[in-house]
């Protein structure tokens, strides 16, 4: 069964999701993040097929996430290294972690340390101006694309407003 692209949305998420929406890509980062490079150790690491891995690495590489570097030359092998853009995913993936470790699964097998203070933490999203915490009730998300003109303004929770914060009953904003 072929997949639906959703490369061309008009959506951040929906093309992050095109990218990075699978099993196997998220755990092939987050070997990188532990500092696997090696295919063989991460496919040990991972229990995952030759050519699941190779397809994830390749579409990682290709994205511009990872780099191949050379480690040996006869016969040539590669390291995968983490790019600017892959390192920027960061975040996410310890957002993901953390809420997986909150609903999913009582067994922390995995601690991260933050190495500047030497405490035990997790990923909280924040606000880029003030830092408080962004809780989905706080949070409202404006439309910047041609197809948005006729949505509005809605919270991150997706019910639309209009006026004074006044929430229309069939989820249509009145303007």
């Amino acid at each position: 069964m072929r997949r639906t692209s959703f490369a061309q949305w008009p959506c951040s998420i929906a093309r992050a999701m095109d990218l990075l929406g699978d099993q196997w890509t998220l755990l092939v980062l987050r070997e990188a993040y532990l500092g696997v490079r090696r295919f063989d150790r991460i496919q040990a690491e991972l229990g995952i097929a030759r050519n699941t891995l190779t397809e994830r690495l390749d579409r990682l590489v290709g994205a511009g996430l990872l780099r191949r570097e050379p480690y040996q030359e006869r016969p040539v092998r590669y390291e995968y290294v983490l790019t600017d853009m892959g390192r920027d995913f960061w975040p996410a993936l310890a957002a993901i972690m953390h809420w997986g470790e909150r609903w999913l699964t009582e067994d922390r097998p995995v601690r991260l340390r933050h190495r500047t203070c030497g405490h035990e933490t997790h990923a909280v999203v924040t606000c880029a101006s003030c830092g408080d915490p962004l809780r989905v009730r706080e949070v409202e998300a404006e439309q910047h694309s041609a197809r948005s003109v006729m949505l509005g303004a809605r919270s991150a929770e997706g019910v639309e407003r209009s006026g004074q914060g006044h929430v229309t009953p069939n989820g249509v904003a009145v303007r």
